[in-house]
């Protein structure tokens, strides 16, 4: 139960960024408890216990996507507009939060998934690689195309 308690919200979080849905996130995390506590004897003594935990929910975060096709938007790119240290940007910072969870949802899944855990997540593309079953250079390309895609809906913004 105490690591319940103190693992539960930093798993929620992770899970409602990659599913966009509080329920799901919330049945996602429930689901990794019950898959770590199966599985505890295959933690490796030099694993973080919350890293071990984490990885577990991003893969069953990311196999409710599989599952359900569902899209999900990645809610913390909020935290880091929100890290502007000018409280007079504050509608400012509200104005692009907003801009840039339109272009996130804008972007199909397979970017959008690489670039969430790529940039928030803060994932290497080896692992990326590893958690969807991928190439390492796929990863790379899906990252670029999905940035360049993000360029350009921003660009096209700023034109129009």
């Amino acid at each position: 139960m105490q690591v319940y308690q103190q693992y539960k919200n930093m798993l929620y979080n992770t899970s409602f960024r990659i599913v966009k849905n509080q329920h799901d996130a919330q049945d996602v995390v429930h689901d990794a408890f019950m898959k770590a506590f199966q599985n505890i004897s295959k933690l490796e003594k030099d694993l973080n216990l919350g890293a071990w935990l984490k990885r577990i929910v991003i893969n069953c975060s990311l196999d409710f996507l599989r599952k359900k096709k569902k899209l999900g938007w990645l809610q913390d790119v909020t935290e880091f507009l929100e890290e502007e240290e000018d409280t007079n940007a504050y509608e400012d910072i509200s104005f692009q939060i907003e801009e840039v969870k339109k272009a996130l949802n804008g972007l199909k899944e397979k970017y959008r998934i690489i670039i969430v855990l790529y940039l928030i997540e803060d994932y290497s593309h080896k692992e990326i690689a590893q958690q969807l079953g991928v190439n390492e250079s796929t990863v790379r390309n899906q990252y670029r195309r999905g940035k360049r895609l993000l360029q350009q809906q921003f660009q096209n913004k700023i034109t129009s």
